[in-house]
């Protein structure tokens, strides 16, 4: 027997299933909405697909369900997990700051996501509202003056490229984290990967984990210097409270 053993790889619970599923309907609409917009805008693609109406009824509908499996986490008992990611990703510390320069870079103490996934989100959030309310006028115009008609067009278009830029550099972020895009797929992150890229989450965890092991009357010992370790930073300061 070799004298040393290998360590198997421990794991941490990043996303739940009521979260999984959520970024994947989402996904799944989106995708659809970038296709079947894309179909009705770009003549090459509009001749290949045709049935026109179609694409456009399937493009409507997918938009007016976008928000749903959103709002539909949220509000589950199920969704706690979700509603607490939320109010992270409305909470900017000195350490996502710092995570802007390529010099303090490194020295970025993150927390369960990074400055550009927050962005990211609240992107996303604003172009779901701006792109149902610009849709919608476009769709039921007749109430509506011109003005306002060229307006939400206009409006809805440029959402529209900004997000297809938005969802590309998404998936490629995604695919060149193997790690990160695996806790989206399976719900957990090795906690090397977590102690090295998210040191705030990776302590939050080791935390909370110490102290339900110490509610059960099994208190790990070493818990505290392992947290330590992690030097997490202060100064968490909400944003739009």
């Amino acid at each position: 027997m070799s004298a040393t053993a290998s360590t198997p790889t421990r794991y941490l619970p990043r996303f739940d299933r009521v979260e999984r599923v959520v970024h994947w309907c989402n996904a799944t609409l989106f995708l659809t909405l970038v296709f079947t917009g894309a179909s009705l805008y770009v003549s090459q693609l509009s001749t290949l697909v045709g049935h026109r109406h179609t694409v456009k009824t399937i493009h409507v509908y997918a938009g007016l369900l976008l928000p749903i499996p959103l709002l539909f986490g949220i509000l589950i008992p199920g969704g706690r997990q979700l509603r607490r990611d939320l109010s992270r990703i409305n909470r900017w510390t000195d350490d996502d700051r710092r995570w802007w320069s390529r010099r303090t870079r490194a020295s970025a103490q993150l927390g369960k996501f990074n400055p550009g996934q927050k962005l990211n989100a609240v992107f996303v959030g604003a172009a779901i509202v701006l792109m149902l309310t610009t849709g919608s006028i476009m769709r039921w115009f007749e109430p509506f003056p011109d003005n306002i008609r060229t307006g939400a067009t206009w409006v809805h278009d440029w959402t529209f490229i900004a997000l297809v830029v938005v969802i590309v550099g998404h998936i490629m972020f995604a695919l060149g984290d193997v790690d990160s895009l695996r806790s989206i797929f399976f719900g957990s992150v090795r906690e090397s990967w977590a102690r090295r890229e998210r040191p705030r989450w990776w302590a939050e965890m080791i935390s909370e984990s110490a102290e339900s092991r110490s509610a059960g009357g099994d208190v790990e010992t070493g818990g505290d210097e392992r947290i330590g370790e992690a030097t997490v930073g202060t100064g968490e300061m909400p944003v739009g409270d």
